[in-house]
């Protein structure tokens, strides 16, 4: 097969190289071995591979780039993502080609982040660190989380590797996705249709699913008010699954004791934007997930399970449904 790995131009920790594939071919020869492989970054190197590619990995920010593009024998698109909602409506996808995203990337990289976050806010930092800027010495004691209860929405890659890891540390995990199927991580999941009954009983709460028609502004002003004082919440999903100016309030009055977020509306946070001075409030730039050392040799793994399930005629595991989003 004719691949063509295509780099971002803003972005060199993410970079592939030619070494970096030969390790994964390496890693499953069955499968590896035998492409006619390309590295490149600039638009003539796209143009040019495009007139043989037959599979393309690339990042969302190259699909924004160069698409729509004459490209006759493509027929797989693999993106180094796992949430592709900035490429809605797919207009830009070639009739036939398959797209696929990188979903299981992410796994241990969000599970320690998950983890990291509820014990912040079970431990105060965010308080902490709101004093610290102000120079204000005013003692908060945390407590442990063994036997606290979290909802984790979304039990995906990054929710289930979350809810994993809070069951480890002894937490009682609710567990909230569409199909309420069984984890075993959660005590219980339950449907969304469910999510209102849950929340007063919620201490901590993870946003981790991915952004659809249906999770968009799925945490409204109205739910957060059905948080126990207190409670804190974790967003490493998207920032437009929660109401933020309504997280902004209750973190202003209290009524929130603190927040960890990764994802915002608007990424990058504007100069001047109320979220920089929002107390109690823990920011991460959209980095939870990611980890430079391992995000494309695990993505390239992924590619070739996928080629494996092609070539064996089998569903291939990270396929984009484009109609649910994810």
């Amino acid at each position: 097969m004719r691949i063509h790995l295509h780099n971002p131009t803003n972005d060199p920790l993410f970079d592939f190289s030619l070494p970096m594939w030969e390790d994964a071919a390496s890693r499953a020869p069955d499968i590896g071995q035998g492409h006619q492989v390309s590295v490149g970054r600039t638009a003539s190197d796209f143009a040019a591979a495009m007139a043989e590619a037959e599979a393309l990995v690339c990042d969302a920010g190259v699909i924004k780039t160069y698409f729509p593009c004459t490209a006759p024998r493509l027929k797989l698109v693999f993106l180094t993502n796992a949430g592709l909602d900035r490429l809605a409506p797919f207009d830009w996808l070639p009739p036939g080609v398959t797209l696929m995203n990188n979903r299981g990337t992410h796994a241990a990289k969000s599970g320690e982040f998950g983890i990291m976050s509820l014990l912040m806010l079970a431990n105060r930092l965010p308080a902490m660190v709101t004093n610290q800027r102000a120079g204000r010495w005013h003692k908060l004691w945390g407590s442990v989380i063994g036997g606290r209860a979290v909802t984790v929405i979304g039990l995906g890659t990054l929710g289930g590797a979350v809810a994993e890891q809070a069951s480890r540390f002894g937490m009682t995990v609710t567990g909230v996705r569409a199909n309420p199927a069984p984890h075993p991580a959660c005590a219980q999941v339950i449907g969304t249709d469910e999510l209102d009954a849950a929340l007063p009983g919620t201490e901590f709460l993870v946003l981790a699913c991915p952004l659809t028609e249906a999770t968009r502004g799925i945490i409204d002003r109205r739910r957060l008010g059905l948080l126990p004082p207190g409670a804190g919440i974790v967003n490493i999903g998207r920032g437009e699954l929660v109401d933020q100016d309504a997280l902004c309030d209750l973190l202003n009055t209290g009524h929130l004791s603190g927040a960890v977020l990764d994802v915002f509306t608007p990424e990058p946070i504007p100069e001047g934007h109320r979220l920089w001075t929002t107390p109690n409030l823990v920011i991460s730039p959209h980095t939870s997930s990611d980890d430079p050392a391992t995000y494309n040799p695990y993505s390239l793994d992924i590619f070739l399970d996928n080629l494996r399930a092609l070539r064996d005629g089998k569903p291939l595991p990270n396929r984009f449904d484009i109609a649910r989003g994810y």
